[in-house]
């Protein structure tokens, strides 16, 4: 069984998939599956998938019947994890060499549920923009009310401490709703402060919308956390607040 067990949802991503799965393949630390669910993509995507799995069979491929989001996609590719650890990869982003080396070690010296690290931004095109979002060393359920800190292509949890936790079946946030899920129940995430993966802004990509994003940040505390409208308004304001601070 791999040790690691890599999420990646795929929606007509054959523009950056190659270089997505590449820098999985350049992992120092090479115990790991990578399972790529394609949502019903049109533009080659499965094709190019189903070619680097044909030469390394720990990437696998899982085909959608019908086109049904992001939350479902990463939730199937939990539910066949083989791997004691899940951690997330989208189809655009990618991961430095020693990604898994460093933080599968700093997980367990942590002996955390969830954990993290920096990451660096990138252009659309893939350059380098020496940008880089540098998380706090823990966050509670509380922090991570006021704003989503957690990169989700740096995200790790420990399915031995945990089990298997999905997502949310919300179109957007659904990340930010399973890193609250997990701290509700397991106590802080604790991070790595050091920038191991590319995140990789796309215009017009859904976390681009900042409108829609507020909606969603709004129906993500009233419906799937439970909040009152008072603390869902308090939380909502912290998050665009903080936000802006941070751009």
């Amino acid at each position: 069984m791999p040790k690691v067990t890599i999420v990646t949802p795929v929606y007509n991503s054959a523009e950056f998939l190659g270089e997505t799965i590449e820098s999985v393949l350049g992992q120092s630390f090479s115990d790991w599956e990578m399972v790529a669910v394609d949502d019903c993509s049109s533009d080659g995507s499965v094709e190019l998938v189903k070619r680097y799995s044909e030469k390394d069979s720990r990437v696998r491929l899982i085909q959608l019947e019908r086109n049904s989001g992001a939350a479902v996609a990463r939730n199937i590719a939990i539910e066949e994890a083989k791997g004691r650890y899940i951690a997330f990869l989208d189809s655009d982003d990618l991961w430095l060499p020693k990604k898994l080396e460093r933080h599968i070690s700093f997980i367990e010296e942590a002996d955390a549920a969830l954990s993290y690290t920096a990451y660096e931004r990138i252009t659309e095109a893939g350059e380098r923009t020496g940008v880089v979002v540098t998380p706090p060393e823990s966050l509670a359920y509380d922090d991570l009310l006021k704003s989503n800190r957690i990169g989700c292509l740096t995200a790790v949890y420990d399915t031995q401490k945990i089990g298997k936790v999905t997502m949310p079946l919300i179109r957007k946030r659904q990340d930010y709703g399973l890193w609250l899920k997990i701290l509700r129940d397991s106590g802080p995430a604790i991070g790595l402060c050091e920038a191991l993966s590319l995140y990789r802004e796309r215009d017009g990509s859904i976390s681009s919308n900042k409108v829609e994003m507020v909606k969603y940040h709004w129906s993500l505390f009233r419906d799937i956390e439970g909040l009152s409208r008072v603390k869902s308004a308090y939380y909502l304001l912290c998050n665009i607040w903080n936000k802006v601070l941070r751009g």
